[in-house]
C-alpha cells in the first residue's frame, strides 16, 4: 500500500511505502480518532481514564463498609438501636403474656377438673343418700304394715277376750240410778232411808231388799248405798225435797 501525505504531493516530497499490516497497527495504537476511518473495526477501545485498576479481591469487597467511616457506622447503630429494644420488649411481652396465658389456662383447666371431680363425688353421694331414702321408705312402709295388723289384730282378740267375760248389767241397776235419796229418820233403833222413786216414795230399813237382789247396805245423812249379790254397788246422794 503506498500512502503519500497530501503536503508531500504538494512540496514534492517522495513518497513512503506503509505495508497493509503496519498501517493497521498503527490505526491501532492511535485508537479511536473519527478524522481517520475505520472500516476494518480494528481499532483498540481507548483506556478508561481516573478509573484505578483494582484487584479482582478489591474488587469483591463490600462497598458500605468502604464507604462508611466510624462515625457514621456509630450513628447507623444508634438509629437501629431503637427498633432493635422496641421490639425485644415486644417479643418479652409476647413470651411473658404467652406464659401468663399459658399459667392461667393450666390454673383453669386444674379448677375445671376439680370441680368437675367435685361435682361427680356429690352426684354420687346424693344418688346413695336417694336409694337410702327409697329403703328406709319401703322400710317404714313395711313396719306401719305391721303395726296395723298388728293393731287390728290386737283388737280381735280383745274384743274376742271381752266379749264372752263381759259381765251383764244386773237387773235394775239402770231404774236405781233414776232415783232420788231424800233424807234419812232413826225411829227407835230402826233407821230408815227414804226414796221417791218417780212414781210413789218409799222407805227402806237398813239391810231390807228394795228392788230384785238390790239391798240397801248403809244409810248416810247424805248418802245411801245399794248392794247387789254379784258385787256392783249403787251410790245415791240426797237432794233437796220440793
Amino acid at each position: 500500500m503506498d500512502f503519500q501525505h497530501p503536503k508531500q504531493k504538494n512540496m514534492g516530497m517522495p513518497a513512503r511505502h506503509i505495508s497493509s499490516q503496519s498501517f493497521d497497527e498503527i490505526l491501532s495504537d492511535l485508537g479511536d480518532d473519527p478524522a481517520i476511518p475505520d472500516p476494518h473495526g480494528i481499532r483498540k477501545p481507548p483506556p478508561q481514564q481516573g478509573a484505578p485498576h483494582r484487584a479482582p479481591s478489591e474488587g469483591k469487597s463490600n462497598p458500605f463498609t468502604e464507604s462508611l467511616n466510624p462515625i457514621q457506622i456509630r450513628n447507623s447503630l444508634q438509629g437501629i438501636a431503637l427498633p432493635i429494644a422496641l421490639i425485644g420488649v415486644l417479643l418479652a411481652a409476647i413470651m411473658g403474656f404467652f406464659v401468663t396465658y399459658t399459667s392461667l389456662n393450666k390454673q383453669s383447666q386444674d379448677a375445671l377438673e376439680a370441680s368437675q371431680q367435685q361435682l361427680s363425688e356429690l352426684k354420687k353421694e346424693i344418688l346413695l343418700t336417694r336409694d337410702q331414702i327409697n329403703q328406709n321408705q319401703d322400710e317404714l312402709y313395711i313396719a306401719i304394715d305391721e303395726i296395723e295388723v298388728s293393731i287390728h289384730s290386737l283388737n280381735e282378740r280383745k274384743t274376742e277376750t271381752r266379749a264372752p267375760n263381759r259381765p251383764q248389767a244386773p237387773t235394775h241397776e239402770s231404774e236405781l240410778h233414776r232415783w232420788r235419796y231424800l233424807g234419812t229418820s232413826q225411829i227407835g233403833n230402826a233407821q230408815q232411808a227414804y226414796f221417791h222413786t218417780g212414781k210413789s216414795h218409799l222407805a227402806f230399813e237398813k239391810g231390807a231388799q228394795v228392788l230384785g237382789e238390790w239391798r240397801l247396805s248403809s244409810i248416810e245423812k247424805s248418802l245411801v248405798t245399794l248392794m247387789h249379790p254379784q258385787g256392783k254397788s249403787v251410790v245415791l246422794r240426797a237432794s233437796k225435797s220440793e
